[in-house]
């Protein structure tokens, strides 16, 4: 490993992947009941219990405007450290379709793809293509943002 070398995660979405940061992730949990949240969009699927704090959890695909995919058996909450002090719990929850994948990233394998176009007010920063695969790097501040406009729940 060289100094520029990261370390990150992909995370398996329904359609594709996002490539975050493993600083940024805290932990991946199995999924739980949610306690509902009123009059949050639908992407907003509620509130989890984390490590004695009460987290939001969202759809990545549902803040997208995309299909919110149904929960099964390898449905996983990736718990990411907030990048900002929006949520009073310091940490929120995006579920997934099954375990992230640790990888190394560095300039050899990873390079820019502008073959997508993501709307203005997206979560996301850009799509990278990696070896053979195009994951989405999420804007995880807008995210933050995005939650906290409908979160009414403390920590």
């Amino acid at each position: 490993m060289t100094a520029e070398d990261l370390y990150g995660l992909l995370v398996p979405l329904l359609d594709e992947r996002l490539l975050v940061p493993r600083a940024c992730v805290a932990e991946v949990t199995g999924m739980q009941a949610l306690q509902e949240m009123p009059g949050a969009p639908s992407w907003y699927l509620g509130i989890a219990p984390w490590n004695g704090r009460s987290i939001p959890v969202v759809s990545f695909e549902g803040t997208c405007g995309q299909r919110i995919p149904a929960t099964g058996g390898r449905t996983r909450i990736v718990v990411f450290s907030c990048l900002g002090q929006k949520l009073p719990a310091g940490h929120f929850g995006l579920v997934t379709q099954g375990f992230p994948q640790l990888v190394r990233v560095s300039s050899s394998v990873i390079s820019a793809d502008n073959s997508r176009v993501f709307p203005d007010r997206a979560p996301v920063l850009c799509q990278v293509r990696m070896v053979n695969e195009l994951p989405l790097v999420p804007d995880l501040e807008r995210l933050e943002e995005m939650i906290a406009d409908e979160t009414t729940v403390t920590a």
